[in-house]
């Protein structure tokens, strides 16, 4: 990736979902946001459904989704907003819902996430941050790829996280069976799946119209974020790994929605997939004592294909 050829736009790290998407129609589009009850993913949600969008709010608590989906409503003047189950750590739900989809869909935006929960196993013995982040999304758009190719032209956006500067995907231990627990190493394999499922997915399915981009959102104080239990030792060794690099500033969620905005709608990107962006940018490796910038092995083309066959055979299992 040479820098010369990186995507720029007139937007940065303070630019907002709403100035993102002015200008933008989405009359007869249909988006779906997972984790859209609060944060990103709410404000996610409401800049598209601004553009006229129908959005479908994809929640684990229905309840919260209904509230959610009401302000939205309210907020945008677009009625065009609903709520569909979906628990990303449970292949019955996930299945439930790509089965009760109807239509083309135009913009998946695979938002939710977990991060840095203590080590817990789903049901099939995955290790939770991998089986929610990585796995449930993954089984969420390839069942709905005919949906999404129906589109002609759909986006996928996967929201990572600079937090994929902590790990690569262990293949020969992913889910923390052999090597001691690390719920921030599992965080950041997590967020590098992310990155290499757009990397493979773009590769498989541009004959299909549709691009897959990842994204680094910056540091917003979300609820997920907020429950974070962290010991003294943890705040020291994160310390640590941040000497030398500037302060973290943290966004507002309607500023941290920004770039999800821009690679759902932007038409500077039209046909471009398996890329990386940063404060509505797209951003090249990252530069050695910084936390910016994108890991050479979450753009491995071989990584890439390589954690795709093994997602197939562990959702297919």
């Amino acid at each position: 990736m040479s820098e010369s050829s990186l995507i720029s736009t007139p937007f940065h790290s303070k630019s907002t979902a709403s100035e993102v998407i002015a200008g933008v129609n989405l009359t007869g589009r249909k988006a779906i946001v997972t984790g859209a009850t609060s944060g990103i993913g709410l404000e996610t949600a409401r800049a598209l459904a601004e553009a006229s969008a129908e959005v479908t709010l994809a929640v684990r608590d229905l309840t919260a989704g209904k509230l959610a989906a009401e302000d939205i409503a309210a907020t945008t003047d677009n009625p065009l907003v609903k709520v569909m189950p979906l628990n990303l750590i449970d292949r019955s739900s996930v299945a439930s819902f790509v089965t009760s989809w109807r239509g083309p869909l135009h913009i998946l935006v695979n938002n939710a996430g977990i991060m840095a929960t203590p080590e817990t196993r789903t049901p099939e013995g995955w290790e939770l941050q991998f089986a929610t982040n990585h796995l449930g999304h993954f089984a969420l758009a390839t069942g709905l790829h005919g949906a999404l190719a129906a589109a002609e032209g759909a986006r996928i956006v996967s929201v990572s996280s600079a937090g994929h500067l902590r790990s690569p995907v262990v293949f020969d231990d992913i889910h923390f069976l052999r090597r001691p627990y690390d719920p921030f190493l599992a965080y950041g394999q997590s967020k590098t799946a992310n990155v290499l499922f757009a990397v493979e997915a773009s590769k498989r399915w541009i004959n299909d119209g549709i691009t897959v981009n990842a994204l680094m959102p910056g540091g917003v104080r979300t609820p997920g974020v907020a429950r974070i239990q962290i010991t003294a030792e943890e705040i020291e060794k994160l310390n640590a790994t941040r000497i030398g690099y500037p302060e973290i500033i943290w966004k507002t969620p309607q500023q941290g929605a920004a770039t999800s905005i821009l690679l759902a709608t932007s038409p500077l990107l039209d046909g471009i997939g398996g890329r990386y962006f940063e404060n509505c940018n797209e951003v090249g490796h990252q530069v050695a004592g910084t936390p910016s910038g994108v890991a050479s092995y979450a753009l491995d083309p071989d990584a890439a294909e390589e954690l795709w066959k093994l997602s197939m055979q562990l959702i297919n299992s």
